[in-house]
């Protein structure tokens, strides 16, 4: 019997989140053969193969899993695409190793795609739970319960990712790839919508300290996104560049200067404005955030890098992708 969905679920050498992850979509209310569930390891990991091998081969499952690696490339737009390509439903279900979807996600996800045949691709709901105090990386993780189009609960029509060509591979991190293929299925296929009918939870995971400095990467391919979809880029993205960020460079850059030339009260000057304004950009991130003393250091000393990480990848992403972006 031909699956109605397809589940595609790339992992990245994160076996017991996967495994949470698979006990909630092998366990949905969804009629049997009518949906497959496609794990695509990204990392070429061991323990990942042997704990899916190790599903397919015990009791009987509610839905046929299958386990694929991509031959070539990494990343998840790469995973994503070896995944929908092997898919044998009409319509295609994404979600991440690190979600927990309701037990009704499927069933909600085809009745909402089924009562809007206009639609081609739909964003559910992504629920986060925030347990205790509310951190600078949990509110970050939060974000996606306010976002268009995440890949972490998306249902796309099969035959609209072929259309497309599915997701660009140029996308090498978890970042943008979710919100190109977006834009690209509404400029050359049709709408996408949303409802919170299909839902699916992304519990924060505890982050080691100074993740946000890490995450200033990502922007490298903001540069990439706004290459493609500029317009659509500042409607639905970033509206303005980081300006603050590019001042405090500036600032920074200007009292080496100034410093070299012996002008010491306007280096001083300079330095004093930088110091306002990092300490602004912390507040902001300490705003309805824990403000336990760890928190806090964490959040002045990296809140002194971002600037200088953000505007480094933002203007190494432009140079790479050709484009004049801030």
């Amino acid at each position: 019997m031909t699956p109605r969905i397809s589940v595609v679920i790339p992992t990245y050498k994160r076996p017991q989140l996967l495994l949470r992850c698979l006990k909630s979509v092998l366990t949905q209310r969804f009629e049997t053969d009518a949906y497959e569930v496609i794990v695509v390891d990204d990392g070429h990991d061991d323990a990942t193969k042997h704990l899916v091998e190790s599903l397919i081969n015990g009791a009987p499952l509610a839905a046929e899993l299958r386990y694929l690696r991509p031959p070539i490339g990494r990343g998840p737009a790469v995973a994503r695409n070896v995944g929908w390509r092997a898919a044998r439903g009409a319509l295609v279900a994404f979600t991440d190793d690190d979600t927990v979807p309701a037990r009704d996600w499927l069933a909600e996800g085809e009745r909402v795609m089924a009562k809007h045949p206009e639609w081609v691709a739909m964003c559910g709901r992504v629920s986060v739970p925030i347990p205790g105090e509310t951190t600078d990386h949990a509110r970050m993780t939060a974000g996606l319960a306010k976002a268009e189009f995440v890949t972490a609960n998306a249902f796309v029509r099969h035959w609209a990712l072929e259309k497309v060509n599915g997701f660009d591979e140029r996308f090498a991190r978890a970042w943008r790839e979710d919100s190109d293929l977006q834009f690209r299925l509404m400029a050359e296929v049709g709408h996408v919508g949303r409802s919170a009918r299909a839902e699916v939870v992304h519990p924060v995971r505890s982050a080691p300290w100074g993740l946000s400095l890490s995450q200033q990467r990502n922007t490298f391919y903001d540069a990439l996104l706004y290459k493609k979809h500029p317009r659509l880029y500042r409607e639905r993205i970033r509206p303005v560049p980081p300006w603050n960020y590019y001042l405090i460079v500036a600032l920074a850059f200007a009292a080496l200067v100034l410093l070299f030339f012996r002008q010491i009260e306007w280096a001083m000057g300079s330095l004093a404005v930088m110091v306002v304004l990092v300490l602004h950009l912390a507040f902001e991130r300490l705003r309805d955030t824990s403000h336990r003393l760890p928190h806090v250091l964490e959040m002045l000393a990296t809140s002194a890098l971002i600037p200088f990480l953000s505007v480094y990848w933002r203007l190494r992403g432009a140079i790479h992708f050709r484009v004049l972006f801030l």
